[in-house]
């Protein structure tokens, strides 16, 4: 019975310290990004509405995605980096809206993703668009993007 017992606590133990968590290391370069924008402003009319979205040049790697998801609060708006996931390192793959206002599509590999939080909608892409923090504050009219 004590070998049995044994057994089980060695196997057991065994399979505790061979299990690691696996992680995905993001493939899009680190890029600095504290980014405030005021959607309420003319210039930025597109995000004014529901279901609105525009390219903002000049932060993240090949710019971003802003799109309003909402108009109840502080998690409004999603901003996505136009990188590409699947091929990260090829500044023309940039990721598009494309004229469902809904999908997202790479120009290169033809990889998909949804607008409304980055998720693959068909490969070869098998990781989500990065994205970015963005809290909106109505009372100041500011959308702050950061990482």
């Amino acid at each position: 019975m004590k070998k049995k017992q044994s057994f089980f606590c060695f196997f057991f133990v065994m399979i505790i310290f061979s299990c690691k968590k696996k992680t995905i290391q993001d493939p899009i370069p680190f890029q600095n990004v504290n980014v405030t924008i005021y959607p309420n402003d003319p210039l930025n009319f597109k995000i004014q509405v529901v279901g609105g979205w525009m390219y903002y040049n000049g932060a993240g790697v090949n710019g971003l995605i802003i799109y309003r998801k909402t108009n109840v609060g502080a998690n409004d708006f999603i901003a996505l980096e136009r990188t590409s996931t699947y091929l990260p390192n090829n500044a023309s793959a940039k990721v598009k809206v494309q004229s469902d206002n809904f999908t997202l599509k790479d120009t290169i590999s033809g990889s998909k993703w949804q607008i409304i939080d980055g998720a693959v909608l068909l490969g070869p892409a098998t990781l989500p668009l990065k994205q970015y923090y963005t809290n909106y504050d109505s009372g100041t009219g500011a959308l702050i993007i950061r990482n």
